[in-house]
């Protein structure tokens, strides 16, 4: 008789938001782009997909860059409702599970962008270091995002 012992996970989220002054379609239909990520995001570097807002079923491929090398990852649009709502999830063999859920809230003066992003069942938690990054990436991201929808 062989028993199998139960790998321990840690769930993981962060969250980021900003007003951004545009409509909230503006902005929906240019995050849910992932062909615009890399200008917005630096970790992102290529994506292989329509240059398009990715909509519930769509699938694409992402070419991604860690502090100990590059990443190729295969996300799936889960949930989509223009211009509120869009999840996105890949999976890493570092990370376990990654979902990227955004929405997006008319309000004075634009739209609240709000940035999540959930790890539901990474092998180990993140040190403090790495939360400082992920949180210092994600706010030049929503900064860029600010910046280059507003410009337009």
């Amino acid at each position: 008789m062989s028993t199998t012992a139960a790998t321990a996970t840690s769930a993981f989220q962060i969250r980021h938001a900003m007003v951004i002054a545009a409509p909230p379609e503006t902005v929906f239909d240019y995050v849910t782009n992932p062909r615009s990520w890399p200008e917005w995001l630096p970790s992102s570097h290529a994506l292989d997909c329509d240059d398009r807002p990715m909509g519930f079923g769509d699938t694409f491929h992402e070419h991604w860059s860690t502090r100990t090398g590059p990443v190729d990852l295969d996300w799936l649009v889960i949930a989509s409702d223009r211009p509120t709502l869009w999840i996105g999830m890949t999976t890493t063999s570092f990370m376990g599970p990654v979902v990227v859920h955004y929405t997006f809230e008319a309000v004075a003066g634009g739209t609240r962008f709000t940035r999540i992003l959930r790890n539901p069942a990474r092998p180990k938690p993140p040190t403090p270091e790495m939360v400082e990054r992920m949180s210092a990436e994600a706010e030049l991201g929503l900064g860029n995002i600010k910046r280059i929808v507003e410009s337009r």
